[in-house]
């Protein structure tokens, strides 16, 4: 069972680690230009957004092994018409249902482990869990360059399949009975759909607008129908008897005051990483393989690094890391405003790669410290669950405005001020947490080993793989 759960979260975190890469690769296939690039990416955490909320109500439902075989069924069969799609379009709606298989597929890996292990066993099994599918983000980069370079881009996702398939022959020897559900929980259908709607339309209207102008009508219906259901969405979670997302759990002043910081923090990783890597393969003209090694700062300091920054964090309080670690995130990406012609990736970009990673090992485990140990432990599954959507939204989001803020292309120029908007986000999420946060409120004996797992996959740039459950 152990196997089934390890290989489920490595093949889905080594697939997200990887996309970024070949996205010149696809528009030079299909064209396109940023606006396809940008819909690759945001039409995956469109359905991701959408769903990682309901997640546990499902799997409660209908039971964690059932939910885990249809997650990998659809991950494989969307990561197949991904490979084989025969226009942008096409990709793009498999990634949308990629995104579908996703939401469901680690957090019911996670609570499969989590439901069969209990005491020193289940902290030995989530550390198991940990340290392979952590490898991912390290071997992705590396492993995503060979194949758009050696073979085709379409191979990301071909990969996969041999994994899914021989992880779901395994969960035939996985027998169902303790895993089954043991509560029915109500789905709050309403709210997905406004999430879902709204989201669409939102990011739809920032897309399209590059290519259709503000003034198109499809653009001002889709801008309004995506706000008037993300306004509609915390009137309807206020009133509705099982909300996905029930909003006391905000009157928590660290947790509140994380999740704000949360969407200024991972907005700028989602960008910033997102322009790195095009801007080396598309203007510094790097190969995807150049692009992959270029990048492996960022994952090997995160892993190297991040579980120590939370331990500190549990030792003295949050507050100063998670205050600091993004400033110098942004110190980082200014140091890379320095990229000109004649271009020198070792003068001009590395140096800040590397303080960009160290920024983001600083802040992550000391931000999922805090969210976890300002809830009652018992809100520790829907907690992380909403500070997981938070981040993904906010990262959907900041790459729908990437056409706003660098125009149709990433020149040196569009680079530059990409880099500046990164910079200014960091510092928002520094000045929140230095403002919001109460070491003092801070209760360390709340963040368990089982908590803490859901979010290894936060030391990692997105695109990136939900693991938290109700």
């Amino acid at each position: 069972m152990l196997a089934v759960a390890i290989l489920a979260s490595f093949v889905a975190f080594l697939d997200g680690s990887v996309v970024n890469l070949a996205l010149p690769a696809i528009d030079s296939d299909f064209g396109g230009g940023l606006a396809l690039q940008q819909w690759v990416v945001d039409g995956y955490l469109l359905t991701l957004g959408a769903l990682i909320l309901v997640a546990g109500a499902v799997s409660d439902t209908f039971g964690r092994l059932l939910v885990l075989r249809v997650g990998l069924g659809v991950f494989a069969a969307s990561s197949l018409l991904c490979a084989f799609a025969l226009s942008g379009a096409m990709l793009v709606a498999a990634r949308c249902l990629q995104g579908v298989g996703a939401a469901f597929l680690v957090p019911s890996s996670l609570a499969m482990i989590n439901a069969r292990f209990s005491g020193a066993a289940q902290a030995k099994a989530i550390g198991s869990w940990t340290a392979w599918t952590g490898t991912a983000f390290v071997v992705g980069p590396l492993l995503g360059g060979v194949l758009v370079d050696g073979l085709n881009w379409r191979w990301i996702f071909g990969v996969n399949i041999v994994p899914l398939a021989v992880t779901l022959f395994l969960t035939a020897k996985v027998t169902g009975d303790e895993l089954a559900s043991r509560r029915r929980a109500r789905i709050d259908v309403v709210g997905a759909v406004l999430t879902a709607v709204g989201l669409t339309g939102a990011v739809y209207a920032l897309i399209e607008q590059q290519r259709l102008g503000l003034s198109h009508p499809s653009v001002m219906v889709a801008l309004v129908l995506g706000i008037a259901c993300l306004a509609a969405f915390p009137l309807w979670e206020a009133r509705t008897a099982h909300p996905m997302m029930p909003l006391e759990i905000f009157a928590a002043r660290n947790f509140a005051v994380s999740n704000l910081a949360t969407v200024f923090f991972y907005a700028a990783v989602s960008l910033g990483t997102l322009l790195v890597v095009l801007f080396l393969q598309e203007t510094a003209g790097m190969s995807a393989i150049e692009a992959g090694v270029a990048t492996l700062p960022i994952p090997v300091f995160s892993f190297a690094l991040a579980r120590r920054f939370g331990a500190l964090a549990g030792r003295h309080g949050p507050r100063a890391y998670m205050a600091l670690g993004p400033v110098i995130a942004a110190a980082g990406y200014l140091l890379m405003t320095r990229a000109g012609e004649p271009f020198n990736f070792w003068t001009q970009l590395l140096p800040g790669l590397v303080v960009f990673g160290f920024g983001l090992s600083m802040t992550v485990s000391p931000l999922t410290a805090a969210i976890l140990a300002a809830v009652n432990p018992e809100q520790s599954g829907i907690g992380s669950a909403i500070n997981n959507a938070i981040s993904r939204i906010a990262g959907l989001i900041a790459i729908a405005f990437m056409g706003v803020i660098v125009g149709n292309t990433i020149d040196f120029a569009g680079f530059r001020q990409g880099a500046y908007v990164t910079v200014a986000l960091f510092v928002s999420a520094g000045l929140v947490s230095w403002a919001g946060i109460r070491n003092q409120e801070y209760d360390y004996s709340r963040v368990s080993a089982k908590t803490v797992a859901h979010f290894h996959s936060r030391a990692i740039p997105p695109p990136a793989y939900p693991t938290g459950t109700r």
